[in-house]
């Protein structure tokens, strides 16, 4: 999707992809206006790796231990403290981007079976 944002007329967007082996990664994301990350490493992107202003989409989901009663600990990839001081919008781990993965997924499913059955 956003490769089609950049293709438009009014579209101005330099987007950059990084990766777990990308050197220096807080270099690109200290530039970034939007950070999208899904790394796999809970507590991964720290609030000195980030400008004041942006917008931080956290995805990642990290299992970081059980409460007592054996109810999971979840942690995204983000320092959300941290980093929600100086974002202008972050989202949180749970309930941030759950609920849209899965509106999606329920979407997709249904246009999977009305495809297939119009076969």
């Amino acid at each position: 999707e956003y490769m089609g944002l950049m293709q438009k007329a009014n579209g101005n967007a330099t987007v950059t992809v990084c990766h777990t082996g990308t050197k220096d990664i807080a270099s690109h994301t200290r530039r970034a206006d939007i950070i999208i990350v899904a790394i796999g490493v809970a507590g991964f992107l720290k609030p000195d790796m980030i400008k004041e202003g942006v917008v931080v989409i956290d995805v990642g989901v990290n299992e970081i231990g059980q409460t007592a009663e054996g109810k999971r600990i979840l942690k995204g990839d983000v320092c959300f403290e941290g980093c929600a001081a100086k974002a202008k919008a972050i989202t949180p781990v749970p309930g941030g981007v759950g609920p849209m993965t899965i509106t999606m997924l329920m979407r997709n499913t249904l246009h999977a079976a009305q495809t297939t059955t119009r076969q």
